[in-house]
């Protein structure tokens, strides 16, 4: 059965709730630069995410960790500059929150003044429950993140799928509720099981956003250069691919080389 959409001109943390409401699914991608972020906003995103995913996909780290919040804001900043309808979130990077509620609100509102972004998101559950709640009382929307939280890989030492045991998915079900209850607007659930994700959607009122946690959340999210097929060396089983730009891109530039080896360019139309 399809859902009637509202034509939203910009979204804002209560689109999202509507539309949770309304049963219309969310769409969310990541964007770090000011030119992809204006064919992600045109083409009718709802939600661009400012991951710390950038520490790997621009600038080549193995991890999100080395990422600071400078980078962030730079990156961020170039995202705002763009966007014209999606909300757009941006990560809090790892040390930028976990040692203090203080340094994490300090954070915050750099991200919000430096960038212009419109919410950030953070890692955890109830360990940094007072952290949120300094940057919620600032007037700040959080978005959570639960599940897989790619910051604490060198405590979890593997991407693999977390909450399948028992006693982890009830503390995943009990910081989904204490996010709401607490004032998030939203929350990330990453890689866990799809049964356990559509219980976490179905047993609190604010959008749930799943990578890799099924279909039976609020709306999904993928790193915009996985889903365009950018990089080709990550293939887990929840990336839907919709284009190889990877083949595309470096056949044209290897055109390219050709050409202007050749002498074929530019050629007498392609000069003043």
């Amino acid at each position: 059965m399809s859902v009637a959409k509202k034509d939203y001109k910009r979204i804002t943390t209560k689109s999202l709730i509507e539309m949770k409401s309304h049963g219309e699914k969310i769409s969310m991608l990541t964007a770090y630069d000011y030119t992809m972020a204006k064919i992600v906003d045109t083409a009718g995103i709802d939600v661009i995410l400012v991951g710390d995913s950038a520490s790997n996909v621009m600038a080549g780290h193995e991890t999100t960790l080395p990422i600071t919040l400078d980078q962030m804001i730079y990156h961020a900043s170039s995202v705002v500059r763009a966007t014209e309808r999606a909300l757009v979130v941006v990560d809090l990077p790892f040390g930028s929150y976990q040692s203090d509620p203080k340094e994490a609100l300090r954070s915050a509102i750099r991200i919000m003044k430096e960038s212009g972004g419109h919410a950030v998101k953070l890692e955890g559950g109830k360990e940094i429950k007072e952290s949120i709640k300094k940057i919620l009382n600032a007037g700040i929307p959080v978005m959570g993140h639960l599940g897989l939280t790619p910051q604490s890989i060198y405590k979890f030492g593997t991407y693999s799928v977390r909450a399948k045991e028992d006693e982890e998915a009830e503390k995943l079900i009990e910081d989904a509720k204490m996010l709401e209850k607490i004032g998030c607007f939203g929350v990330v659930l990453e890689k866990i099981p799809a049964d356990l994700a559509k219980k976490v959607a179905e047993s609190i009122s604010i959008p749930v956003i799943g990578i890799g946690a099924g279909g039976g959340v609020d709306g999904q999210v993928l790193v915009i250069h996985d889903m365009l097929g950018m990089n080709n060396e990550f293939s887990p089983r929840f990336l839907r691919r919709y284009l190889n730009l990877y083949e595309a891109m470096t056949g044209a530039i290897s055109q390219y080389v050709t050409d202007v080896k050749a002498s074929d360019f530019p050629n007498e139309k392609e000069q003043y």
